[in-house]
């Protein structure tokens, strides 16, 4: 599902304009957005939570030549799902 289709699917359930949906959805992510930019944690009960985790700098190896190769540090967001979903999505 692309985000036109998830507009579309929340325009349909919650019987409103694929305009107000669309406006609604792109402010749940711009906030979601803007909170891990802050490193807040995002925490959403029953669906899962967002949060930013720094991957800290390590040696890996590129495989065509097996030479070593610097991996620098970084930041990076993280999805982690919630038991109702996980459940729901395993049957």
């Amino acid at each position: 599902m692309n985000k036109a289709e998830l507009i579309n699917a929340v325009a349909a359930s919650a019987e409103v304009s694929k305009k107000d949906a669309e406006a609604v959805i792109t402010a749940t992510l711009d906030a979601i957005v803007d909170a891990l930019k802050e490193g807040e944690k995002v925490q959403l009960v029953g669906f899962g939570s967002f949060e930013v985790k720094k991957r800290a700098a390590r040696i890996g190896r590129n495989p065509k030549t097996k030479e070593p190769i610097d991996i620098p540090a970084s930041t990076v967001p993280v999805f982690k799902a919630g038991k109702v979903l996980k459940e729901v999505v395993s049957g």
